[in-house]
């Protein structure tokens, strides 16, 4: 996002692990005695994309044990969590003996990650390329912040810093690209290598099932079952979506394989005392996970209980019903927690989706406002941090919608920004121009300000003030600067030409005698219950005082103060409203203006000056009232769409003043 720092908003796009875990469900019927026993697995596992990773499986419940002549089982294989286990324990072992890369420049992790990918598999380091990832950005930020720091203490602003390129950054973009492309591959293996499992584990299925039929020692034939079994829980994990058809099928003809040996009962009996103490001691650990305070935690546990009770094997048959109720009944409190923890988890994210859809409806209306000076750019550049600054303080929005209202965040920032520089491009080639202007302006007041022609002179000096104001502004730098230099030449002609007329106009004091005795006069009017008559009293002062003329220059601004003090106190006891008595001190104020030496080009200039607030008021109050129509579609914002109906509503007033103040000074033509 250009002026921003929005670097965290990206990681919002993870996907939060673990939103959706069910309680799965193991359902295994028991037949009578003499009858095959024929288990039916209900299996349903939802996975997240971390369990996936690691190869973690959800805990489940059955509703009835499972049959004892056969070993007892949970939900999934053992085999590929005791490998992926293995495989985290080496990549720990590894990274630890890895460098700090806190302490690495740019290039070393650059190499160090070339090295990674051409010697090592994706499988087992990405924890590492994670780590070299972080270091590597957060030294490209500091010194991104660096030459930013340095551009601004130069130029004195933000607008047009580019940091440029970086081949680092490029070489770590491509290598980052190159392990994600690697890992895609790498999962598309393990799809195929699960296809390859479960064709192997069909086949020892069958081959079981053969044993059957076997007229062979019972010794050798026991053997081969045992290697069978072996294989079975060495070959890895299988498609999610075959699991339940193939565990019924395995469990099916082991069952038929234990009724076809009629097993020693001895060696029976021996197993089953052994696999019931084991099962004893898990159902004991999983009680002990109801006291654990991170819900997560007793979950991701408990799963690891499940593969092991399922690899077991059977128990006496009189205490197996007895012992698996008590480990569903733990197994099912743990999965009601979790799914409790991640049902309040959704809730929340709910909430952030409203918050942040809220700051986008706002975003959304500045980047697409009339923004048309540099003192609005500043306000509505504060108001975008300030919106980013918030949206950095909410949490996660729903996994179908995270993406979706960051991306929307992302674009009105950008938009706005976009804007933004667009606007400081066109305007510093129209600073330059503007400079190059003043300054020829500067140069021909410095060539007149000694001049004693003073009508001649006056009028040049009055034509380039005007000509001055129509220029526009110049860079901020150099722009008091100009100001004062352009001022000061031409202060200095007309304090030449006041001086100069207080000497030789004897009229000046007569006039200062007469606006004394105006002053007195009006000090000692009374006011009537006629308003009317009141105000066309007032009005007969106004215009004498305007037709008695100048005054010594010295004597002005004393005089002017005390007649529009004098003036003001009888407006404050008239029973006039506000707005009435703001219009009636204006008509004060442009009577002044009148008796001044060149009243005309100030009364211009003051009527310029309300003119232009006029039209920029019209503007603005046009501009809220169309933001109201942005904010009236959403149902969180109805303190914003008040705040802006106040703003209108004042407006209006001011404008309304405005525009009485104008008519005062048309009525003088």
């Amino acid at each position: 996002m250009k002026e921003k720092d929005l670097s965290n908003l990206s990681h919002e796009n993870e996907v939060n692990e673990n939103l959706e875990a069910k309680e799965n469900v193991i359902d295994s019927h028991e037949k009578e005695s003499g009858e095959k026993e024929s288990p039916d697995t209900q299996i349903e596992n939802e996975k997240t994309a971390q369990e996936v990773e690691q190869g973690e499986v959800v805990a489940e419940t059955t509703s009835k044990p499972p049959a004892d002549n056969l070993e007892e089982q949970s939900v999934v294989d053992t085999a590929p969590v005791a490998e992926a286990k293995e495989e985290n324990k080496q990549e720990e072992s590894e990274l630890q003996k890895e460098p700090d890369y806190s302490t690495m420049e740019k290039k070393e992790l650059v190499d160090r990650l070339v090295l990674l990918l051409d010697n090592k598999s994706v499988k087992g380091i990405r924890d590492r390329v994670d780590a070299i990832k972080h270091n590597f950005y957060k030294k490209h930020n500091e010194e991104v912040t660096e030459a930013k720091k340095k551009f601004l203490e130069e130029e004195g602003k933000e607008e047009g810093f580019y940091f440029g390129k970086d081949d680092l950054e490029l070489k770590m973009k491509e290598l980052l690209q190159d392990f994600r492309e690697r890992k895609t591959v790498q999962n598309r293996n393990i799809e195929q290598e699960k296809d390859e499992n479960l064709k192997m584990k069909y086949q020892i299925i069958e081959d079981i099932k053969d044993l059957v039929n076997r007229k062979e020692a019972f010794d050798k034939t026991f053997h081969e079952f045992r290697i069978l079994q072996k294989k079975w829980h060495e070959t890895g994990m299988v498609p999610q979506q075959a699991l339940k058809n193939l565990w019924d099928n395995y469990h099916h003809h082991v069952e038929n394989f234990y009724d076809y040996i009629k097993i020693n009962k001895e060696l029976r009996d021996l197993d089953l005392k052994k696999n019931l103490a084991i099962k004893v001691r898990l159902c004991e650990e999983a009680e002990s996970l109801l006291i654990e305070e991170s819900v997560v935690k007793a979950f991701n546990t408990l799963q690891k209980y499940h593969e092991q009770w399922r690899e077991i094997g059977p128990v006496p048959r009189e205490q197996k019903e007895e012992l698996w109720a008590r480990f569903k009944e733990a197994t099912t409190t743990i999965n009601k927690k979790h799914q409790e923890f991640y049902e309040g988890l959704k809730s929340e994210q709910k909430v952030n989706l409203e918050r942040k859809s809220v700051l986008c409806d706002k975003a959304e209306v500045i980047a697409n406002a009339e923004i048309k000076s540099h003192k609005e750019w500043n306000e509505t550049s504060k108001n975008i941090l300030d919106l980013q600054k918030e949206w950095r303080t909410i949490g996660f929005a729903p996994k179908k919608d995270n993406n979706r209202i960051y991306q929307r965040f992302r674009a009105a920032c950008d938009l706005y920004f976009d804007r933004k520089r667009e606007f400081y491009l066109k305007l510093k080639d129209k600073l330059s121009e503007n400079l190059i202007t003043k300054t020829e302006l500067c140069e021909v007041a410095e060539d007149l300000q000694d001049s004693t022609d003073w009508k001649t002179t006056t009028d040049k000096l009055i034509a380039i003030q005007k000509q001055w104001k129509t220029i526009g502004p110049v860079p901020r730098k150099v722009s008091e600067e100009l100001w004062v230099r352009f001022r000061a030449a031409c202060d200095k002609f007309f304090n030449n030409k006041s001086e100069h007329f207080n000497h030789v106009d004897s009229d000046h004091i007569e006039n200062l005698k007469l606006k004394e005795e105006l002053i007195k006069r009006i000090s000692e009017f009374s006011l009537s219950e006629d308003d009317e008559g009141n105000m066309n009293a007032i009005r007969r002062f106004q215009k004498e005082w305007a037709q008695i003329g100048h005054v010594p220059f010295k004597k002005k601004d004393k005089i002017q103060d005390e007649y529009r003090r004098i003036l003001n106190a009888i407006y404050d006891k008239m029973d006039l409203d506000t707005e009435d008595k703001e219009v009636q001190k204006f008509q004060s104020k442009i009577d002044n203006l009148l008796t001044m030496s060149h009243s005309e080009d100030k009364i211009i200039v003051e009527r310029n000056k309300i003119a232009g607030k006029i039209k920029q008021l019209e503007s603005d109050i046009g501009l809220w009232e169309n933001n109201i129509g942005f904010f009236s579609a959403s149902k969180t914002s109805g303190s914003i769409v008040q705040e802006i109906e106040e703003k209108i509503e004042k407006g209006k007033q001011t404008l309304q003043l405005l525009q009485e103040k104008l008519k005062v000074i048309d009525g003088l033509v």
